[in-house]
């Protein structure tokens, strides 16, 4: 899935955060977002799935600018997204099994959405065991997920997007808050996901040191951005 940003402009009341970005993105990339705090990157990362329309400018992705579609092109656009948020956004009191079968809730009906979390086929069981042994937690499919640990939580998330199968993976400090070897391990398996399926994939990152296995480095800096080839010097 490719997506560009023409120009985009972002104002939050009278503070300009974004001020003129553009880039392009290659379907079947791997990009890493990096920046001090302040910088942008969050703001990027939003616009990216729709959370807000740019103030002028446009962001598109797939063909379709998610800041302004609604109803099912929204909906539809969605489906091929999955986002790994730096909260984790997992329901504490369902299971592994169920937050990974979460992920693929924007494929179903409302009705059999409701369906497939508190009454999983056999079959989808085991596309959610399957998902989580990929990040090592095969053994965990029935655990509730508030008595993980947060890198356990972490991995949760990550197995959650690699069950939607999604075209673009969007993960915004996925390594944040975890030990260097934890989070360089989450990374990797993004990466690995993403080079098996040819998917898209944008991270956002603190650890530049961990910038070394994407194709490009984008760099938000002073409103703008800087591009880089991957090692640049850190």
């Amino acid at each position: 899935m490719d997506l560009v940003f023409d120009n985009v402009v972002q104002r939050f009341g009278t503070r300009t955060v974004l001020d003129g970005v553009s880039f392009s993105v290659a379907s079947g990339e791997r990009i890493a977002l990096v920046g001090p705090s302040g910088a942008g990157k969050t703001t990027i990362f939003r616009l990216m799935y729709g959370a807000f329309a740019p103030t002028s400018g446009r962001v598109v992705v797939d063909g379709t600018e998610p800041g302004i579609v609604r109803g099912h092109a929204l909906r539809a656009l969605r489906s091929k997204i999955a986002v790994v948020f730096q909260s984790h956004g997992l329901v504490d009191q369902l299971s592994a099994g169920a937050n990974v079968i979460a992920g693929t809730l924007g494929r179903r009906s409302t009705w059999d959405s409701v369906r497939a979390v508190l009454r999983p086929h056999a079959d989808e069981l085991a596309d959610a065991r399957a998902a989580l042994a990929h990040v090592g937690l095969g053994d965990r499919l029935h655990d509730r997920v508030f008595d993980f640990s947060g890198g356990q939580r972490q991995r949760v998330a990550v197995a959650r997007a690699i069950a939607q199968r999604a075209s673009l993976v969007l993960a915004d400090e996925p390594a944040a808050s975890l030990d260097p070897q934890l989070g360089a391990d989450i990374v990797g398996l993004l990466l690995r996901d993403a080079t098996e399926r040819n998917a898209t994939l944008i991270c956002t990152l603190h650890q530049r040191e961990l910038t070394s296995g994407f194709d490009r480095v984008i760099e938000a800096r002073d409103g703008g951005v800087v591009e880089h080839a991957p090692r640049f010097d850190i």
